[in-house]
């Protein structure tokens, strides 16, 4: 048996592979068009991307990104609620806000990319991974 907390996880998982695969079917032909050979880079940084491809590209790229940074946290966090035995309910519920959050974000930021509206996106799946924290704080130190 397994703690439905482990679903949202791998949806963002999956989520996560459907933006890399986004960001190479729309970067790769980007780089092409602007004369970008591949063979040709050694020791490129993310910011000469910035300034060779056009921002729409690359701001699919910066979202492959933020979903390997801060997630990384919640994927730690639910293991730890899996492994407590507290990972069904409300902190299920909890994950899935954040994955649907995290979604959004990542459509938002890929498209129309208007800062304030992505930081409230942002705020908001930070504030469902505060909740897990303090839930799996409470699981394991009870």
């Amino acid at each position: 048996m397994h703690s439905e907390i482990l679903k949202p996880v791998v949806a963002l998982i999956a989520w996560t592979l459907v933006m890399l695969v986004w960001m190479l079917v729309t970067r790769l032909p980007a780089m092409k068009a602007s004369g970008i050979d591949m063979a040709r880079l050694v020791g490129t940084k993310a910011a000469d991307a910035d300034r060779g491809l056009p921002p729409k590209i690359q701001w699919i790229a910066h979202n492959h990104n933020h979903l390997t940074e801060q997630p990384t946290l919640f994927y730690a966090v639910c293991g730890v609620i899996a492994l407590t035995g507290t990972g069904d309910g409300f902190n299920a519920w909890i994950a899935w806000a954040y994955v649907v959050l995290r979604v959004a974000h990542s459509i938002w930021q890929a498209t129309v990319n208007k800062v304030s509206v992505r930081f409230i996106l942002f705020l908001a799946s930070s504030l469902m991974l505060v909740a897990l924290t303090l839930h799996a704080a409470m699981a394991v130190f009870r």
